[in-house]
């Protein structure tokens, strides 16, 4: 058997299975064995050729590359095969035999196998055949299917055009007749808004709505109009026929109500709250018939002037009937005698009398409750008797005039509507008139006006007040709080340089008859400088420090020129701790500690109680005090040697200290204690004395120690420190 080359027999046997398959199972098995028989035969005569045709060894063959040989050795010699064969010895030529022989075994092997597997074989062929025949007649029917589809894709894109166009035209109609929609809507004037303007009160709701809906036609007709809609002119005259009889009755309406404020004994916030709630009223007169709505508003500007004029010029003028009669003058000063005139301060004390330099409870008119408490009413006070000083007065006008004039603003600004300067000049105009009578009444009464306390009072409500205003959100009378200020602030002042200059003019011989107790010119000083700075405290001022800092430098000196006419030191010591001792509780009594007032008083009254302190231990105890002092500038020096003469001094001190020091002590509480008029005072002098004589005894103790003194014999009668003090603490007082 002839080896299989790739070459031609693989081509040969695919052609002879092609027509293998046909044919029948007979006439293949025949066409088998006939090729097999043709391949024996030619298997054959190979072997016989093979002996002369040496292929591509033939070294004489022309077409012989001497070139490439070394390639296809070199290519021969990496074959897995070929290197396994030489690597064993074998002989290339039978070694090819041997492998074809293998290969003509294998291929009659596979033609049995075909040929015992020829019934299945044709059985496929068979169903391939039918496979085929349907495969034929569903791709027919899908070539149908692929034309249907064809023609169903080019409907359905006519269809797709045919739905934009007519989406577009639909979009299109759409915007056309929102558009007609709302102008038929906007210009076609209803009947019932027709009868409702034309019959119905203004006062009902449904007037109201109707009203709001022609103004909404008025506005979009102008609007058209600018566009030059032609059906414009259709309604525009039925529309002005609704708007000239819509105005008519607003107008009737708003001044039925301002005719109304001037009806005696009205309370003007109940039409005022019924104008609010048609506060449209005027804002479609404003849009449209500007002349009757600046009618209407100069009819309530002129109306409500003069009720607010009327109205609060009675009110202060029966406040003011309801005031103290008896005012202070300008005689009535601090630095003023009380012997120089009868007058204020030599009459008895009156029943709820207004004081001058005293603040009592008149302070509460500042306080939260009292502030924004309900108004006086003059005939009621009238009726019952009583009567108020002037910051309370003041307290009641300026609160009512805060609280109309805060609703005012508010009710001008909403109705009218009108914000920043268009509502504080229209604010002006109305209240403008009051403001100024206020103001004058004011200049009138403070230019006469000597209670410096009232006036200070009346600063701090006009500071309060305005702080109210701004937390409303009410600049409507800024202006007119400062205007007051800068009447009050100068007024202040000027009074109290006059207390001042009185003082500085105050003469202490004329004073007539003087004793250590504090002095009455100091008690007003105090009791009025307690009451300014408490009511200070809550809104500080710089200008208030300065000027009552130089009233307190000038009692300072009126005291110090009082107290030099006391002939010894003792009496001028005592003038002065009283005094000082009883400013300073009037003092602390209101304000607070950390004040300057409180914190100078303390600092002279501490130093003068020092000094007083030293005065009366110089009698009994002042041979010892000189002593000690004495003896420590000579030890501080280093002149101990000094001391040695000193013997007989010492003895004399020591025994002399002994024995009377009991009855010095009890003779200097008694003194102490009739020099003061406070006894709490007193108590602290006299415990500062003992506190300061036992410190002396302690020093005059290590001066006997040192070396020169340590041996005498006068120190053995030395009292203890601890026997001393626990019998000085029997004579403390106890209050």
């Amino acid at each position: 058997m002839s080896p299989w080359r790739p070459g031609c027999g693989g081509r040969e046997r695919r052609s002879g299975a092609g027509t293998m398959a046909a044919l029948r199972p007979d006439e293949e098995l025949g066409l088998r064995a006939t090729e097999m028989e043709e391949e024996e035969g030619m298997g054959r005569g190979e072997e016989q050729s093979l002996q002369l045709n040496l292929g591509d060894l033939d070294l004489t063959s022309n077409e012989f590359i001497l070139d490439e040989v070394d390639i296809h050795i070199q290519a021969n010699l990496e074959d897995s095969l070929v290197q396994e064969a030489l690597k064993t010895g074998v002989d290339l030529r039978q070694y090819s035999k041997q492998v074809e022989l293998e290969l003509q075994l294998i291929e009659h092997a596979s033609i049995r196998d075909y040929i015992k597997e020829s019934k299945n074989i044709t059985s496929l062929h068979n169903q391939i055949t039918a496979c085929d025949t349907i495969l034929e007649r569903m791709e027919q029917m899908l070539s149908s299917f692929q034309c249907d589809l064809s023609s169903i894709s080019c409907e359905i894109q006519t269809l797709q055009e045919q739905s934009v166009a007519m989406n577009l035209r639909l979009k299109n109609r759409q915007a056309v007749r929102s558009q007609l929609s709302q102008l038929v809507d906007e210009l076609v004037v209803p009947a019932a808004m027709i009868s409702t303007i034309l019959e119905a009160p203004v006062t009902e709701q449904d007037f109201l709505e109707q009203l709001h809906e022609l103004n909404n036609k008025m506005n979009y007709v102008k609007e058209q109009a600018f566009r030059e809609t032609m059906a414009c002119t259709d309604v525009h005259h039925v529309l002005d026929r609704l708007k000239v009889k819509a105005v008519t009755k607003i107008r009737e309406f708003v001044l039925q109500k301002i005719y109304s404020f001037r009806k005696p004994m009205t309370n003007y916030q109940i039409p005022q709250n019924a104008l609010l709630k048609y506060r449209f009223f005027y804002q479609f007169l404003l849009g449209n018939e500007r002349s009757v709505a600046q009618e209407l508003r100069e009819q309530y500007v002129e109306t409500m002037s003069k009720i607010y004029l009327s109205y609060f010029k009675s009110y202060t003028s029966r406040l003011m009937k309801i005031q103290y009669e008896e005012v202070a003058e300008k005689d009535d000063l601090m630095g003023v005698e009380d012997t120089a005139k009868k007058g204020f301060f030599s009459k008895p004390s009156l029943k709820n009398r207004n004081t001058i330099f005293t603040l009592g409870n008149r302070g509460s008119v500042i306080g939260g409750a009292e502030l924004e408490g309900p108004i006086i009413v003059p005939h009621a006070a009238q009726k019952s008797d009583v009567r108020y000083p002037f910051e309370s007065l003041f307290r009641s006008q300026h609160y009512a005039l805060l609280d109309n004039s805060c609703r005012e603003y508010l009710f001008l600004c909403d109705f009218f509507l009108v914000t920043g300067p268009s509502a504080q000049e229209l604010f002006n105009a109305v209240m403008g008139k009051t403001l100024a009578m206020f103001l004058k009444h004011m200049d009138a009464y403070v230019c006469d006006c000597y209670d410096s306390i009232a006036i200070f009072l009346c600063i701090h409500i006009v500071l309060r007040f305005r702080a109210i205003t701004a937390k409303r959100n009410v600049p409507a009378i800024d202006k007119y709080w400062d205007t007051l200020l800068e009447i009050l602030w100068p007024r202040f002042e000027y009074i109290l340089e006059l207390n001042i200059q009185s003082i500085q003019n105050t003469d202490p011989q004329k004073l007539g008859f003087l004793d250590t107790r504090p002095h009455y010119i100091t008690r007003r000083y105090a009791e009025f400088s307690s009451a300014i700075v408490s009511i200070n405290q809550t809104f500080p001022n710089e200008r208030t420090h300065t000027l009552l800092g130089q009233l307190q430098v000038e009692v300072e000196n009126f005291v110090l020129r009082v107290a030099a006419e006391f002939s010894s030191r003792k009496e001028q010591l005592i003038f002065l701790i009283n005094n000082y001792d009883m400013m300073l509780s009037v003092l602390m009594e209101r304000a607070v500690e950390e004040s300057k007032e409180v914190e100078g008083f303390q600092q002279l009254l501490s130093a003068r109680s020092q000094e007083f302190i030293e005065e009366i231990l110089s009698p009994p105890f002042g041979g010892m005090i000189a002593f000690v002092k004495e003896s420590e500038s000579l030890i501080e020096k280093g002149q101990l040697d000094r001391l040695r003469g000193e013997e007989a001094r010492v003895t004399q001190l020591v025994r002399g200290f002994s024995t009377t020091w009991k009855a010095s002590v009890e003779l200097l509480s008694q003194d102490v204690m009739r020099s003061f008029s406070n006894f709490k005072n007193g108590t602290s002098i006299i415990q500062g004395a003992l506190t300061q004589l036992i410190q002396y005894y302690h020093r005059f103790h290590k001066v006997l120690a040192q070396p020169p003194l340590r041996t005498l014999p006068a120190r053995t009668e030395l009292i203890n420190i601890h026997h001393l003090m626990v019998e000085l603490k029997k004579h403390k007082p106890n209050f």
